[in-house]
């Protein structure tokens, strides 16, 4: 046990030189009193809260419930408010800040009396900025997620955020539903706090936090609004005192095990394409490299079998969590998982699920029954991708796994949004949309723009997939043969840019490939002509990003952040 003289925070509260006589006083400055911090581990809330954060709008109270859970523990917590990511409403994309989100996690831990943390978050990409940032600082934590939403509903019908919007968005440009049941739809698909309770980026950074061991057991299955979520947040609360006692830093838990866990569980969920991503920054963040080949490994031998939109047909998170959660998961593909991986609650994973049950076989599927025989998400390559892409196949209609067509290209929003909707568009379902400049720098950020609406004129045909590249990112609620994060992007010169509006573009996803039908000469040819865009970041953080963002393939990190593998940042000196 951890001796209260070594605590980190004693070097602020705990010498008779002036400067903690300075720092005591301040804090009594506050009403705090010595018996607050004296012997007692000093606890961070990092709290992404705000306003305009519809998956976060209960963590106003839920900090209040870990506060009473530190308290119960003998710790002294304090809330540190940290930006607040709203993936709906930031714009152009969150992508662009979770970097800065991750930054700004690392230095509130390293610049104030911080023994340990239970960090706050669940939108999107809250979590995997707030883990990168506290691994990185290396001081003790738990991961608190926000938990999903209740089940949408419109007329008895379950409604997934983002899936269903999609799918009926489509059915009201097709004249199949009227401006009132489209109506119904907006009020019926969101109908509590929480973050998206379909499989989207939400759940599945949730999962993945729970895979590396970095949540307490089955709290990411937690809907936000059930008192459970309530209970669970206070156990974040006493645990997270016990595990600074205990030294349990996260460089004993973020291994290469833990990683691997991460990896297989995303597979078996049904993941969103944006886990490769999240999953190599903070892989590489704990000094583990991952790379994309990996997760294509992976993708060919573990099954979803996780029965949630938008893989599934039907089934939200609400349901997976009466099904027994991710441990019930996890239990069926133990063959798969690292058990000896230790995790936040002290325990090895092996040991955290015993006793875990399935309490509904359709819901949570056995590897026999799995609702896709390989694993979420397929990384392709090829003289258009040369350093890959991603496509999800458990949610692409089968009939273009093999496709070839021509393509059909955008350079900008605008001109591609103006595009679908013109009903004398050139377009058949034969047809392969690109949409580029779209990537880390080209946008900048890399914006969930990879999803492009099917051309109205095909959805009236009753058009509902067909093939989509782009060196953009998609949201983890939709679905589709939507081919994602092209690496090198267009922006910086990758063969993306090359590409013309009547090439012939070949995919084959079962052989992971995706090719240009253009001879290398032509290519060489477009390549002396092409000339760089314009920087559309000049000033500020966006210009700051343009400099050191890494490609989709590293995980878009910041370069001077990932150059020594596992490298923990000096202390500050305090005075």
């Amino acid at each position: 046990m951890k001796d209260p003289a070594t605590y980190r925070s004693a070097r602020w509260y705990a010498s008779n030189e002036m400067r903690s006589s300075n720092h005591r006083s301040r804090f009594m400055q506050m009403g705090y009193s010595r018996e607050d911090w004296h012997g007692r581990p000093v606890i961070a809330i990092i709290n992404t809260w705000s306003d305009i954060n519809q998956c976060h709008s209960h963590f106003k109270h839920r900090v209040e419930d870990v506060k009473r859970g530190v308290f119960q523990a003998g710790g002294f917590p304090l809330e540190l408010p940290a930006i607040s990511l709203s993936e709906p409403i930031v714009k152009p994309t969150t992508m662009l800040y979770r970097n800065l989100l991750a930054i700004e996690t690392e230095e509130l831990l390293r610049s104030h009396p911080i023994d340990g943390a239970v960090l706050m978050g669940g939108c999107d990409k809250t979590t995997p900025a707030l883990i990168m940032g506290a691994t990185s600082m290396g001081l003790p934590f738990v991961f608190l997620p926000a938990g999903p939403m209740l089940r949408g509903n419109y007329r008895g019908e379950p409604l997934g955020s983002g899936t269903s919007f999609w799918k009926y968005w489509d059915e009201k440009r097709a004249g199949n539903i009227s401006e009132e049941e489209w109506q119904g739809v907006e009020a019926g698909v969101a109908r509590s706090y929480g973050h998206c309770m379909t499989m989207g980026t939400a759940s599945t950074m949730g999962s993945i936090a729970e895979a590396l061991g970095l949540t307490l057991p089955n709290a990411i299955s937690i809907p936000a609004a059930d008192a459970n979520h309530i209970r669970m947040s206070a156990a974040c609360g006493r645990r997270i005192v016990e595990m600074v006692r205990e030294d349990l830093t996260p460089d004993k838990i973020l291994t290469a095990d833990a990683v691997s866990n991460a990896v297989v569980v995303a597979m078996a969920t049904g993941c969103s394409t944006n886990a490769i991503i999240h999953l190599i920054a903070m892989a590489r963040r704990a000094g583990v490299e991952l790379t994309m080949d990996d997760l294509d490994k992976a993708g060919r031998e573990i099954p979803v079998i996780a029965n949630i939109m938008p893989s599934g047909k039907k089934y939200m998170m609400e349901d997976f969590y009466y099904a027994g959660g991710l441990r019930a998961l996890m239990s069926r593909i133990t063959d798969h998982l690292k058990l000896d991986a230790l995790t936040v609650s002290g325990k090895t994973m092996g040991e955290t699920l015993e006793g875990a049950e399935v309490f509904n076989d359709d819901v949570i599927r056995s590897v026999d029954t799995a609702i896709y025989p390989e694993g979420s998400l397929a990384v392709l390559r090829g003289n258009l991708a040369p350093d890959g892409c991603v496509i999800k196949p458990a949610a692409m209609e089968e009939r273009l796994m093999v496709h070839e067509g021509p393509a059909l290209v955008f350079d900008s929003y605008p001109e591609m949004r103006a595009s679908v909707y013109d009903e004398d568009l050139d377009v058949t379902a034969d047809h392969v949309m690109i949409f580029r400049g779209a990537g880390p720098i080209g946008a900048p950020g890399m914006p969930e723009w990879g999803m492009l609406p099917i051309p109205t004129k095909l959805v009236k045909q009753g058009v509902r997939d067909m093939v989509r590249i782009s060196d953009a990112r998609m949201s983890g609620t939709s679905y589709g043969a939507c081919i994602l994060h092209v690496a090198p992007e267009a922006a910086i010169g990758g063969p993306l840019a090359l590409v013309k509006t009547g090439d012939r573009i070949r995919i084959d996803v079962p052989n992971r490939k995706i090719e240009m039908l253009v001879s290398d000469a032509e290519l060489e040819r477009r390549r002396a002509e092409w000339t760089p865009p314009e920087p559309k970041a000049t000033r500020g953080y966006d210009w700051m990003y343009a400099q050191h963002i890494q490609q989709a393939d590293k995980g878009c990190d910041f370069d001077y952040l990932q150059t020594d593998f596992g490298r923990t940042a000096p202390e500050p000196e305090i005075y």
